[in-house]
Protein backbone atom coordinates (compact mmCIF):
# COMPACT_ATOMS: atom_id res chain seq x y z
CA UNK A 1 0.00 0.00 0.00
CA UNK A 2 1.43 2.89 -0.75
CA UNK A 3 1.15 6.54 0.89
CA UNK A 4 2.80 9.31 -0.73
CA UNK A 5 1.10 12.17 1.82
CA UNK A 6 3.69 15.21 2.95
CA UNK A 7 2.52 18.09 5.16
CA UNK A 8 4.18 21.36 6.39
CA UNK A 9 4.19 20.97 10.07
CA UNK A 10 7.55 18.92 9.41
CA UNK A 11 6.02 15.49 9.23
CA UNK A 12 4.24 13.13 7.01
CA UNK A 13 2.40 10.23 7.56
CA UNK A 14 0.99 7.25 7.07
CA UNK A 15 -2.31 5.41 6.04
CA UNK A 16 -5.56 5.65 8.15
CA UNK A 17 -5.54 2.92 11.09
CA UNK A 18 -6.80 -0.39 10.34
CA UNK A 19 -5.12 -0.26 7.07
CA UNK A 20 -3.10 -3.47 6.21
CA UNK A 21 -2.02 -4.12 2.91
CA UNK A 22 -1.96 -7.86 4.26
CA UNK A 23 -0.78 -9.06 0.47
CA UNK A 24 2.83 -9.80 0.79
CA UNK A 25 5.09 -11.06 -2.28
CA UNK A 26 6.78 -14.02 -1.78
CA UNK A 27 10.63 -14.68 -2.81
CA UNK A 28 11.48 -11.36 -1.22
CA UNK A 29 15.61 -11.43 0.12
CA UNK A 30 16.64 -11.21 3.30
CA UNK A 31 17.03 -7.79 4.96
CA UNK A 32 20.01 -7.15 4.91
CA UNK A 33 22.14 -4.76 6.70
CA UNK A 34 19.71 -3.27 9.05
CA UNK A 35 20.92 -4.55 12.30
CA UNK A 36 20.20 -2.09 14.91
CA UNK A 37 23.50 -2.72 17.15
CA UNK A 38 25.51 -1.68 14.73
CA UNK A 39 23.67 1.85 14.59
CA UNK A 40 24.11 5.32 16.77
CA UNK A 41 21.96 5.79 19.19
CA UNK A 42 20.28 8.99 18.14
CA UNK A 43 20.41 12.04 20.50
CA UNK A 44 18.35 14.82 18.89
CA UNK A 45 15.65 15.39 16.14
CA UNK A 46 14.53 18.25 14.55
CA UNK A 47 11.81 18.73 11.62
CA UNK A 48 13.44 20.80 9.25
CA UNK A 49 10.90 23.18 7.28
CA UNK A 50 13.42 25.13 6.37
CA UNK A 51 15.78 23.12 5.05
CA UNK A 52 15.95 20.81 1.78
CA UNK A 53 17.18 17.35 1.68
CA UNK A 54 19.97 15.89 0.49
CA UNK A 55 20.03 14.26 -2.64
CA UNK A 56 20.10 11.69 -2.98
CA UNK A 57 17.79 10.68 -0.12
CA UNK A 58 18.14 7.51 1.15
CA UNK A 59 15.37 5.91 2.88
CA UNK A 60 14.33 5.10 6.33
CA UNK A 61 11.96 2.71 8.20
CA UNK A 62 10.53 2.99 11.51
CA UNK A 63 8.77 0.27 12.96
CA UNK A 64 6.36 0.49 16.44
CA UNK A 65 5.53 -2.67 18.16
CA UNK A 66 2.98 -2.55 20.33
CA UNK A 67 1.06 -4.45 22.83
CA UNK A 68 -2.05 -4.29 20.54
CA UNK A 69 -0.33 -2.97 17.06
CA UNK A 70 2.38 -3.52 15.01
CA UNK A 71 3.23 -0.45 12.29
CA UNK A 72 5.71 0.58 10.14
CA UNK A 73 6.38 3.91 7.90
CA UNK A 74 9.03 3.58 5.43
CA UNK A 75 9.99 7.29 4.04
CA UNK A 76 12.83 9.92 2.36
CA UNK A 77 13.83 13.42 3.39
CA UNK A 78 11.38 15.94 1.79
CA UNK A 79 11.82 19.70 1.94
CA UNK A 80 9.53 19.73 4.72
CA UNK A 81 10.37 16.93 7.05
CA UNK A 82 10.13 13.75 5.33
CA UNK A 83 7.72 12.19 2.21
CA UNK A 84 6.19 8.45 3.42
CA UNK A 85 6.08 5.95 0.53
CA UNK A 86 4.96 3.14 2.32
CA UNK A 87 3.06 1.87 5.64
CA UNK A 88 1.28 -1.00 7.29
CA UNK A 89 -0.12 -1.42 10.40
CA UNK A 90 -2.47 -4.08 11.87
CA UNK A 91 -3.48 -5.50 14.73
CA UNK A 92 -1.98 -7.75 16.34
CA UNK A 93 -2.37 -7.57 20.58
CA UNK A 94 0.99 -8.76 21.43
CA UNK A 95 0.11 -8.20 25.45
CA UNK A 96 -3.09 -10.86 25.28
CA UNK A 97 -3.25 -12.22 28.55
CA UNK A 98 -0.11 -10.93 29.26
CA UNK A 99 -1.12 -8.87 32.79
CA UNK A 100 -2.51 -12.16 34.11
CA UNK A 101 0.18 -14.98 32.90
CA UNK A 102 3.19 -12.59 32.43
CA UNK A 103 4.12 -14.25 29.61
CA UNK A 104 3.20 -13.71 25.62
CA UNK A 105 1.15 -16.18 24.46
CA UNK A 106 1.76 -18.82 21.61
CA UNK A 107 -0.96 -17.15 19.46
CA UNK A 108 -0.08 -13.82 19.83
CA UNK A 109 3.66 -13.92 18.63
CA UNK A 110 2.51 -15.80 16.28
CA UNK A 111 0.09 -13.04 14.90
CA UNK A 112 3.28 -10.52 15.52
CA UNK A 113 5.51 -12.76 13.93
CA UNK A 114 3.51 -12.63 10.61
CA UNK A 115 2.95 -9.31 10.66
CA UNK A 116 6.64 -8.32 11.47
CA UNK A 117 7.38 -10.29 7.83
CA UNK A 118 5.06 -8.33 6.16
CA UNK A 119 7.08 -5.35 7.23
CA UNK A 120 10.44 -7.23 6.31
CA UNK A 121 9.11 -7.59 2.73
CA UNK A 122 7.92 -4.01 2.38
CA UNK A 123 11.43 -2.92 3.86
CA UNK A 124 13.17 -4.71 1.45
CA UNK A 125 10.86 -3.94 -1.73
CA UNK A 126 11.04 0.16 -0.99
CA UNK A 127 15.10 -0.26 -0.25
CA UNK A 128 15.28 0.42 2.97
CA UNK A 129 18.85 2.02 4.07
CA UNK A 130 18.35 2.68 7.21
CA UNK A 131 16.02 1.12 10.18
CA UNK A 132 15.08 1.42 14.07
CA UNK A 133 12.77 -0.94 14.76
CA UNK A 134 11.40 -1.22 18.45
CA UNK A 135 9.00 -2.90 20.60
CA UNK A 136 7.53 -1.33 23.80
CA UNK A 137 5.34 -2.20 26.85
CA UNK A 138 4.55 -5.75 25.95
CA UNK A 139 8.00 -7.46 26.40
CA UNK A 140 9.23 -4.93 28.28
CA UNK A 141 6.84 -6.83 30.87
CA UNK A 142 7.42 -10.18 29.92
CA UNK A 143 9.04 -12.91 31.21
CA UNK A 144 9.75 -14.08 27.59
CA UNK A 145 10.01 -10.91 25.80
CA UNK A 146 13.80 -11.36 25.00
CA UNK A 147 12.73 -14.94 24.11
CA UNK A 148 9.81 -13.18 21.53
CA UNK A 149 12.66 -10.63 20.17
CA UNK A 150 15.02 -13.52 19.24
CA UNK A 151 12.05 -15.59 17.38
CA UNK A 152 11.64 -12.29 15.41
CA UNK A 153 15.37 -12.49 14.61
CA UNK A 154 15.30 -16.01 13.37
CA UNK A 155 11.84 -16.31 11.07
CA UNK A 156 11.37 -12.55 10.01
CA UNK A 157 14.63 -11.46 9.69
CA UNK A 158 14.64 -8.35 11.55
CA UNK A 159 16.25 -7.15 15.15
CA UNK A 160 13.62 -5.61 17.32
CA UNK A 161 14.73 -3.21 19.77
CA UNK A 162 12.84 -3.47 23.66
CA UNK A 163 13.15 0.49 24.53
CA UNK A 164 12.79 1.32 28.02
CA UNK A 165 9.96 4.02 28.99
CA UNK A 166 11.99 7.16 28.88
CA UNK A 167 12.84 6.40 25.23
CA UNK A 168 9.86 5.79 24.58
CA UNK A 169 8.30 8.98 25.92
CA UNK A 170 10.70 11.17 23.87
CA UNK A 171 10.04 9.52 20.73
CA UNK A 172 6.37 10.10 21.07
CA UNK A 173 7.23 13.66 21.92
CA UNK A 174 9.42 14.02 18.97
CA UNK A 175 7.06 12.97 16.69
CA UNK A 176 4.27 15.10 17.60
CA UNK A 177 5.57 18.28 19.20
CA UNK A 178 4.98 19.85 15.85
CA UNK A 179 1.31 20.13 16.70
CA UNK A 180 1.72 22.36 20.20
CA UNK A 181 0.04 25.78 20.36
CA UNK A 182 3.50 27.75 19.62
CA UNK A 183 2.35 30.18 22.25
CA UNK A 184 1.88 27.59 24.68
CA UNK A 185 3.86 27.59 27.61
CA UNK A 186 2.82 24.03 28.95
CA UNK A 187 1.48 21.32 27.05
CA UNK A 188 0.45 17.91 28.53
CA UNK A 189 1.30 15.43 26.02
CA UNK A 190 0.23 12.08 26.18
CA UNK A 191 0.20 8.49 23.92
CA UNK A 192 -2.46 5.98 25.10
CA UNK A 193 -1.15 2.40 24.20
CA UNK A 194 -2.23 -1.35 24.87
CA UNK A 195 -0.12 -2.05 27.95
CA UNK A 196 0.50 1.59 29.16
CA UNK A 197 0.17 5.71 28.48
CA UNK A 198 3.03 7.62 28.50
CA UNK A 199 2.44 11.21 29.70
CA UNK A 200 5.19 14.24 29.14
CA UNK A 201 4.78 17.91 30.48
CA UNK A 202 6.17 20.07 27.97
CA UNK A 203 7.27 23.41 29.06
CA UNK A 204 8.29 26.40 27.50
CA UNK A 205 7.40 27.30 24.23
CA UNK A 206 7.24 25.15 20.27
CA UNK A 207 11.17 27.04 19.48
CA UNK A 208 13.68 24.33 20.54
CA UNK A 209 15.27 22.07 17.72
CA UNK A 210 15.04 19.18 19.83
CA UNK A 211 11.40 19.10 21.41
CA UNK A 212 12.15 16.43 24.04
CA UNK A 213 14.66 19.44 25.65
CA UNK A 214 11.18 20.53 27.02
CA UNK A 215 9.99 17.95 29.26
CA UNK A 216 9.75 18.82 32.48
CA UNK A 217 8.31 15.77 33.84
CA UNK A 218 7.31 12.14 32.29
CA UNK A 219 5.75 8.98 33.01
CA UNK A 220 4.71 5.68 31.68
CA UNK A 221 1.81 4.91 33.62
CA UNK A 222 0.76 0.63 34.13
CA UNK A 223 -3.09 1.26 32.10
CA UNK A 224 -3.57 0.84 28.38
CA UNK A 225 -6.59 0.00 26.56
CA UNK A 226 -5.87 -3.76 26.55
CA UNK A 227 -4.88 -3.96 30.23
CA UNK A 228 -8.06 -2.11 30.95
CA UNK A 229 -10.46 -3.74 28.89
CA UNK A 230 -9.15 -6.89 30.26
CA UNK A 231 -9.46 -5.60 33.70
CA UNK A 232 -12.96 -4.60 33.48
CA UNK A 233 -14.41 -6.35 30.52
CA UNK A 234 -14.65 -3.92 27.12
CA UNK A 235 -17.89 -5.44 25.70
CA UNK A 236 -20.52 -4.50 27.80
CA UNK A 237 -19.98 -1.14 29.18
CA UNK A 238 -22.48 0.74 31.14
CA UNK A 239 -21.85 4.41 32.54
CA UNK A 240 -21.32 2.66 36.45
CA UNK A 241 -18.37 0.41 34.99
CA UNK A 242 -16.68 3.25 33.08
CA UNK A 243 -16.82 5.13 36.02
CA UNK A 244 -14.76 2.83 37.77
CA UNK A 245 -12.48 2.38 35.12
CA UNK A 246 -11.90 6.09 35.23
CA UNK A 247 -11.46 6.08 38.57
CA UNK A 248 -8.80 3.13 38.34
CA UNK A 249 -6.83 5.49 35.92
CA UNK A 250 -7.00 8.22 37.64
CA UNK A 251 -5.22 6.70 40.79
CA UNK A 252 -2.50 5.35 38.44
CA UNK A 253 -2.13 8.80 36.87
CA UNK A 254 -1.96 10.32 40.46
CA UNK A 255 1.84 10.98 41.20
CA UNK A 256 2.30 12.58 37.69
CA UNK A 257 -0.22 14.87 38.71
CA UNK A 258 1.32 15.96 41.48
CA UNK A 259 4.72 16.58 39.77
CA UNK A 260 3.07 18.21 36.89
CA UNK A 261 0.64 20.69 39.28
CA UNK A 262 2.60 23.48 37.80
CA UNK A 263 1.65 22.63 33.67
CA UNK A 264 -2.62 23.81 34.82
CA UNK A 265 -0.89 27.54 35.18
CA UNK A 266 0.37 27.66 32.38
CA UNK A 267 -0.23 30.83 29.58
CA UNK A 268 -2.45 29.14 26.53
CA UNK A 269 -1.99 25.30 28.05
CA UNK A 270 -4.15 22.64 26.23
CA UNK A 271 -3.76 19.02 25.51
CA UNK A 272 -1.85 16.66 22.83
CA UNK A 273 -3.37 13.77 22.44
CA UNK A 274 -1.40 10.55 19.98
CA UNK A 275 -3.35 7.35 20.26
CA UNK A 276 -5.84 5.14 18.27
CA UNK A 277 -8.04 6.55 21.02
CA UNK A 278 -8.00 10.21 20.54
CA UNK A 279 -8.12 9.80 16.79
CA UNK A 280 -10.92 7.45 17.32
CA UNK A 281 -12.89 10.03 19.00
CA UNK A 282 -12.23 12.81 16.52
CA UNK A 283 -13.52 10.43 14.07
CA UNK A 284 -16.71 10.11 15.29
CA UNK A 285 -17.04 14.08 16.16
CA UNK A 286 -16.77 14.06 12.74
CA UNK A 287 -19.10 11.66 11.80
CA UNK A 288 -16.40 10.23 9.03
CA UNK A 289 -17.70 7.32 7.00
CA UNK A 290 -14.43 6.21 6.64
CA UNK A 291 -11.27 7.00 8.91
CA UNK A 292 -9.72 9.72 7.32
CA UNK A 293 -5.96 10.91 9.22
CA UNK A 294 -6.41 14.12 6.54
CA UNK A 295 -8.56 15.84 8.42
CA UNK A 296 -8.07 14.07 12.03
CA UNK A 297 -4.35 14.94 12.37
CA UNK A 298 -3.94 18.83 13.75
CA UNK A 299 -8.05 18.92 14.77
CA UNK A 300 -8.63 20.84 17.29
CA UNK A 301 -11.47 19.34 19.65
CA UNK A 302 -12.99 21.29 22.99
CA UNK A 303 -14.34 19.61 26.11
CA UNK A 304 -17.77 19.79 25.01
CA UNK A 305 -17.47 17.96 21.95
CA UNK A 306 -15.09 14.88 23.71
CA UNK A 307 -17.67 14.39 26.74
CA UNK A 308 -20.51 14.07 23.48
CA UNK A 309 -18.43 11.29 21.86
CA UNK A 310 -17.54 9.55 24.86
CA UNK A 311 -21.51 9.96 25.59
CA UNK A 312 -22.38 8.20 22.25
CA UNK A 313 -19.97 5.71 22.78
CA UNK A 314 -21.02 4.55 26.30
CA UNK A 315 -24.87 4.50 24.58
CA UNK A 316 -23.51 2.18 22.36
CA UNK A 317 -23.31 -1.42 22.58
CA UNK A 318 -20.89 -3.92 21.29
CA UNK A 319 -22.00 -3.98 17.87
CA UNK A 320 -22.74 -0.64 17.35
CA UNK A 321 -19.52 0.40 17.87
CA UNK A 322 -17.98 -2.74 15.78
CA UNK A 323 -19.88 -1.70 13.00
CA UNK A 324 -18.83 2.59 13.48
CA UNK A 325 -15.80 2.48 10.70
CA UNK A 326 -13.94 5.35 12.77
CA UNK A 327 -13.58 1.57 15.35
CA UNK A 328 -14.14 -1.43 13.75
CA UNK A 329 -14.31 -4.85 15.05
CA UNK A 330 -10.90 -5.34 16.18
CA UNK A 331 -11.09 -2.44 18.54
CA UNK A 332 -14.65 -2.50 19.40
CA UNK A 333 -13.81 -4.37 22.65
CA UNK A 334 -10.82 -1.45 23.34
CA UNK A 335 -12.33 1.83 22.54
CA UNK A 336 -14.06 2.25 25.98
CA UNK A 337 -11.10 1.36 27.72
CA UNK A 338 -9.51 4.09 25.83
CA UNK A 339 -11.79 6.85 26.70
CA UNK A 340 -11.61 5.64 29.99
CA UNK A 341 -8.09 6.63 30.43
CA UNK A 342 -8.63 9.68 28.09
CA UNK A 343 -11.23 11.04 30.95
CA UNK A 344 -8.59 10.76 33.62
CA UNK A 345 -6.23 12.47 32.19
CA UNK A 346 -8.80 15.05 30.87
CA UNK A 347 -10.18 15.53 34.37
CA UNK A 348 -6.81 15.94 36.08
CA UNK A 349 -5.67 18.73 33.52
CA UNK A 350 -8.39 20.63 32.81
CA UNK A 351 -8.16 22.10 29.88
CA UNK A 352 -10.93 23.96 26.90
CA UNK A 353 -8.92 22.62 23.82
CA UNK A 354 -7.33 18.82 22.92
CA UNK A 355 -4.78 18.83 20.14
CA UNK A 356 -5.46 15.36 18.09
CA UNK A 357 -2.68 13.71 16.55
CA UNK A 358 -2.32 11.13 14.50
CA UNK A 359 1.31 10.84 14.61
CA UNK A 360 3.92 9.95 17.54
CA UNK A 361 6.51 7.51 17.86
CA UNK A 362 7.05 6.41 14.66
CA UNK A 363 7.54 10.33 13.32
CA UNK A 364 9.81 10.65 16.54
CA UNK A 365 12.39 7.82 15.43
CA UNK A 366 11.94 8.64 11.55
CA UNK A 367 12.96 12.79 12.66
CA UNK A 368 15.72 11.85 14.62
CA UNK A 369 17.66 9.02 12.11
CA UNK A 370 17.11 12.07 9.12
CA UNK A 371 18.89 14.54 11.41
CA UNK A 372 21.60 12.50 12.88
CA UNK A 373 22.30 11.19 9.19
CA UNK A 374 22.62 15.19 8.76
CA UNK A 375 19.36 14.41 5.80
CA UNK A 376 18.60 17.83 5.12
CA UNK A 377 20.60 20.95 4.07
CA UNK A 378 20.03 24.61 5.11
CA UNK A 379 19.07 26.51 1.55
CA UNK A 380 20.92 29.31 0.11
CA UNK A 381 18.78 32.76 0.34
CA UNK A 382 17.28 33.43 -2.79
Amino acid sequence: MAVEDRHDSGVAHAAPKGSHGDTAPSGAAPLAGLSLSALPRPQQAYAAPDYAPRPPAATYAALDLGTNNCRLLIARPAQHGFRVVDAFSRIVRLGEGLAASGRLNEAAMDRAVEALKICQVKMVQRGVTRARLVTTEACRAATNGLEFVRRVAREAELELEIVDQRTEASLAVSGCAALADPAAEGVIVFDIGGGSTEIIWMGGRNEARDPAARIKEWASLPIGVVTVAERYGGFEVGRELFERMVEDCAQALEPFVKKAAGARGARNFHLLGTSGTVTTVAGIHLDLPRYDRRVVDGLWMRQEDICSVIDRLIDMDYAARAANACIGRERADLVLAGCAIFEAIRRAFPSDRVRIADRGLREGILLRMMHEDRAWWRRRPA
